[in-house]
């Protein structure tokens, strides 16, 4: 029954596992584990370094936390949120935890910030930065330009008007913001943590196209007949919506 139990913890994706992870500077490591939850002794990344945490991480325990200047743990966007839990941290100037939504694109509308759930039991930092933006709005299509109008002839024929541009497409909405929940002791100052839940910007929107040049005659000497009017432009679309705000919780232990 004992041995049964051990091969079943040992195969179970939510097994705990004890490790040490260093992100050397201006580098980017992707969290090596397919485990929903992880208990690190030590996690230190250096200056400008970057540690990706997967969409399929629910939970990650450190022990000791040392973020270098301007390090940054990103977290993938996802729907299900991720509590970060921290001992001991140290934080250097311009240190940040990324859990902004993606942009959008032509194909899928931007994704929401990440919700996170973050205790810290010590702090030391100047600041430390907790971006969970939403993610921006797609730009709307920029309208085709209308094809230019047949010339006329030098004594007979007329000329065509050019053809009016198409009209631009409309920017795509901004995402939410997502919900973070920090814990803090009483006397770790919530001054050193700055925290952004702002919903997405809004695409910007598509501009008109170029309408048309009018037909004109081309090689006469004597006479001419008469140019046509050029297309109209087409309109601009309408910007996206910024998407809503998120959620902030600030919870005293």
């Amino acid at each position: 029954m004992r041995n049964g139990l051990l091969l079943l913890a040992l195969c179970s994706p939510i097994a705990l596992a004890q490790s040490v992870i260093e992100v050397g500077a201006n580098s980017l490591i992707r969290l090596p584990t397919s485990s929903q939850v992880l208990h690190l002794q030590r996690l230190a990344i250096a200056e400008r370094g970057t540690l990706l945490i997967p969409a399929g991480v629910s939970e990650i325990r450190v022990d000791e936390l040392q973020l270098g200047s301007e390090a940054r743990i990103a977290l993938a966007p996802g729907e299900q949120p991720l509590q970060l839990l921290v001992d001991s941290g140290q934080v250097a100037t311009g240190a940040q935890i990324s859990a902004r939504g993606a942009k959008g694109t032509a194909q899928q509308p931007a994704q929401p910030g990440r919700s996170l759930i973050l205790r810290l039991h010590s702090l030391s930092a100047d600041m430390l930065l907790v971006d969970a933006r939403g993610g921006a709005g797609a730009p709307g299509y920029s309208g085709l330009d209308g094809a230019d109008g047949e010339a006329g002839g030098c004594t007979w024929g007329q000329a065509s008007r050019g053809h009016d541009g198409h009209d631009g497409g409309d920017g795509q909405a901004g995402a939410p913001g997502a919900r973070v929940r920090v814990e803090l002791p009483l006397d770790v100052p919530a001054e050193l943590l700055q925290i952004r839940v702002d919903g997405g910007e809004g695409g910007a929107a598509g501009p008109g196209g170029k309408g048309g040049r009018g037909g004109v005659s081309k090689g006469c000497w004597l006479y001419s007949t008469e140019g046509a009017a050029d297309g109209r432009p087409g309109q601009p679309g309408k910007a996206g919506a910024p998407g809503p705000a998120g959620q902030l919780e600030l919870v005293r232990f």
